[in-house]
């Protein structure tokens, strides 16, 4: 990755952290002591005017290895 994207995805991310606040404590909270494999992640999605929409996820080794990639980065 170039220095420059990563300079754009780090303001970025400093913008959203400003942003929501509570959402990045919640991911730090929970993602902070570490998630392990066979934890189950659930997200809904509730549009304006539609119906909430719920998917779930069982966490592998593999996921595990992207988020460690992905911590990497920093």
């Amino acid at each position: 990755m170039n220095p420059t994207s990563l300079f754009k995805i780090q303001g970025a991310f400093r913008k959203f952290q400003e942003a929501h606040p509570k959402v990045v404590a919640y991911f730090q909270s929970v993602f902070g002591s570490g998630v392990p494999e066979g934890t189950i992640m659930e997200l809904t999605v509730t549009k304006p005017g539609e119906e909430p929409v719920t998917t779930n996820m069982r966490v592998t080794q593999e996921d595990l290895e992207l988020i460690q990639s992905l911590r990497d980065l920093q």
